[in-house]
């Protein structure tokens, strides 16, 4: 019973330091870039998009397209920057054990 009690307590434990890792992480804040620097898009590393920044010369009709693609490909390099903040906070909570891939905390 003593070996119950002793994993039920870790795994408060654990549950309390995920709980201020999610705190953590809505935070932190990471940007990424598309277009060398022309378009940056700046998210939680939880995910959440908190702005974008797009350079004058994209705004313009004829730039549309290139300011659409830009602008996903800056969300795209933000969010591997906000799963790698995410991969070393996990790892500090577990005790280096990584998240298994697919799984989310967002």
């Amino acid at each position: 019973m003593a070996d119950f009690l002793g994993l039920m307590k870790q795994a408060a434990q654990l549950q309390s330091k995920m709980q201020a890792m999610q705190a953590e992480l809505e935070q932190i804040e990471v940007e990424g870039t598309a277009g060398g620097g022309m378009v940056t898009v700046t998210i939680t590393a939880k995910g959440d998009l908190k702005g974008i920044k797009i350079d004058d010369s994209l705004m313009k009709p004829s730039e549309k397209e290139i300011l659409e693609d830009l602008m996903v490909a800056a969300h795209g390099d933000a969010r591997r920057k906000a799963e790698a903040v995410l991969q070393e906070k996990m790892k500090a909570v577990t005790g280096g054990l990584a998240l298994p891939p697919g799984l989310s905390l967002g």
